[in-house]
């Protein structure tokens, strides 16, 4: 049977990478996801999924596991996630999941080739969105539609469902959403970001807030005598980093090879209003890594009493503000020595004679709401990715293939019970 699995994932490989340029052309930005989810919707009808449309409401969501929802006026109406499903009635088995909201692409003019035009170089297919993560989906329908060819009773028979949710890059609601309005969620889940074929088992909590800081302004030629409040800001950023730096000390995490796990990134800074005017006030976007042992209550109140403390020390007449926006992210961990983890292992181990390699992230994923918000084991398996969130991204097409190889082996083995070595 696992020769006929291969021959099938290599002759429908083609037609899961054009699947992926028609995904990457459709511009999947925040509040604009609507043409992407259309295209996996059609996808998974052509294998013989039964797709559905979740009506997903903007505004926020009443669960304290959520994250702070974007402004309404930045996002359409009428929004939806699909979830797509084998024949049958019951509980679902195994659920597949994935996201189709990309991050903005910025300076589109250092890119080597137009941001949504999937474009096929080297073996990789660039564009927004290629890697982090539409390749999950053709991973994910690879792996459906061979499963089909090969064993169409075992693809009728199992309850099985492939989830497509919004807000990843933001909030995680999307996936909060399914489980606590939709009531869609399984046995087990298998999140389809891109992981180097490497088995992604937990992630740090993750908080973003908005942080103005405020400074009297004034001409520009009495600037000695004057603060500049982005000047400011950036001395307090500096601030934030030096106390993650010790965060790792405190709380190491062996299983992050980064050097930072708590990492400290400004991602977006707003202010001033004049070239010739000192700025008066500055707002950066930013976005803290904190220890898995910790509440997002308990970083925020960190957060903002060491915000409190500079602004004592600096003696400022009107101290910072801090909104929290988009993450309210715990972190997680699912053991290796799961049965997920080493089933999924196992397959890969079958498919190409080696062990994968296990390890968590600086980051996050919505693994972590159905591990840590509901009990459910999940875990994050795909493709090899590059430049994610970055200029040039771009994902390895052949380890597309080599990612579906692995995922075919595991669904068939959870629904048939039989060895896939």
């Amino acid at each position: 049977m696992l020769p006929d699995l291969d021959r099938a994932i290599d002759r429908n490989a083609e037609r899961a990478f054009t699947f992926l340029e028609r995904l990457v052309r459709a511009p999947s930005l925040l509040g604009r996801e609507h043409d992407a989810m259309d295209v996996f919707a059609e996808e998974a009808a052509r294998i013989g999924l039964t797709p559905v449309r979740l009506p997903f409401a903007n505004g926020p969501l009443t669960d304290p596991r959520a994250g702070v929802a974007p402004p309404v006026d930045s996002v359409r109406d009428g929004r939806f996630q699909v979830l797509a499903t084998t024949a049958g009635d019951g509980p679902l088995r195994l659920l597949l999941n994935g996201h189709l909201d990309v991050v903005p692409a910025e300076a589109a003019k250092t890119w080597t080739s137009p941001t949504y035009v999937p474009t096929r170089r080297d073996g990789r297919l660039y564009g927004r969105g290629a890697g982090d993560m539409k390749s999950g989906f053709a991973v994910g329908m690879l792996a459906l539609e061979s499963l089909r060819d090969i064993a169409p009773d075992l693809f009728s028979k199992a309850r099985l469902g492939f989830l497509a949710v919004l807000e990843e890059e933001c909030t995680g609601n999307g996936t909060l959403r399914s489980i606590v309005e939709n009531d869609v969620t399984a046995e087990e889940v298998v999140v389809l970001e891109p992981t180097d074929l490497g088995l992604l088992l937990g992630g740090v909590g993750v908080l973003w807030a908005d942080v103005t800081v405020f400074t009297h302004a004034g001409h520009v030629e009495h600037g000695a005598d004057l603060s500049s409040a982005i000047d400011l800001g950036m001395q307090l950023v500096d601030r934030l980093r030096q106390w993650t730096s010790g965060l790792a000390e405190a709380f190491p995490e062996p299983t992050i090879a980064d050097d930072v796990p708590y990492f400290v990134n400004l991602g977006m800074i707003e202010g001033g209003a004049w070239r010739s005017s000192m700025p008066a006030s500055a707002r950066m976007g930013i976005r803290i890594g904190f220890p898995r042992g910790w509440t997002v209550d308990q970083c925020e109140a960190e957060l903002r009493r060491l915000i409190d403390d500079f602004a004592r020390e600096r003696k400022l007449a009107h101290p910072p503000e801090v909104k929290l926006t988009g993450f309210r992210a715990h972190g997680y961990m699912l053991s290796a020595e799961h049965r997920l983890a080493r089933d999924l292992a196992a397959a890969h181990r079958a498919a190409h004679g080696t062990d994968p390699v296990a390890f968590a992230l600086a980051s996050t994923a919505d693994a972590r709401i159905y591990v840590e918000g509901f009990g459910v084991p999940a875990i994050c398996y795909g493709a090899v990715a590059h430049g994610i969130h970055g200029v040039d991204e771009c994902v390895d097409l052949r380890s597309i293939v080599d990612a579906a190889r692995t995922l075919a082996r595991f669904i068939y083995a959870r629904f048939t019970e039989e060895d896939v070595a």
